[in-house]
């Protein structure tokens, strides 16, 4: 079976911030590894060339397949930041509702500005996330 391409690695999270060319999307992004750090209580660390993640989990699949992942993570796009969650967890669809402007679709939030969402929801969705993945995965 082959190995999973996005796998942690000891490559520089700080590196990674300062290669984001766009200010805004710079300063958001480090706002966010802020809120994440404080939120999950957890360094981030870089998981394959462009994810920051934090913590990590193992999954097993029906297939056999198995491999780690983090618990959630970040990374910067063209068009702004997405943020992997878990597609199900406690009151997921209620805090989306509250969130702000975003794009979504099964385990990846979208956002273009911080200012453009409330992130006290999104710490809640991010704690949230974390622990359903910690509890499923156990």
């Amino acid at each position: 079976m082959a190995a999973n391409k996005t796998q942690e690695t000891g490559a520089s999270v700080k590196d990674y911030i300062n290669a984001i060319k766009d200010a805004q999307r710079k300063a958001d992004f480090q706002e966010l590894i802020t809120l994440l750090t404080k939120e999950l209580k957890l360094e981030p660390k870089m998981w394959g060339p462009s994810i920051v993640g934090f913590g990590s989990y193992h999954y097993v699949y029906d297939s056999g397949r198995e491999g780690d992942a983090p618990l959630t993570g970040l990374s910067s796009r063209s068009s702004g930041v997405s943020i992997y969650l878990s597609s199900e967890f406690d009151k997921r669809d209620e805090l989306l509702a509250q969130l702000g402007k975003y794009k979504s679709d099964r385990g990846c939030v979208q956002i273009k500005k911080n200012a453009e969402v409330d992130l006290k929801v999104l710490a809640k969705m991010v704690k949230a996330s974390a622990a359903y993945r910690k509890k499923k995965h156990q």
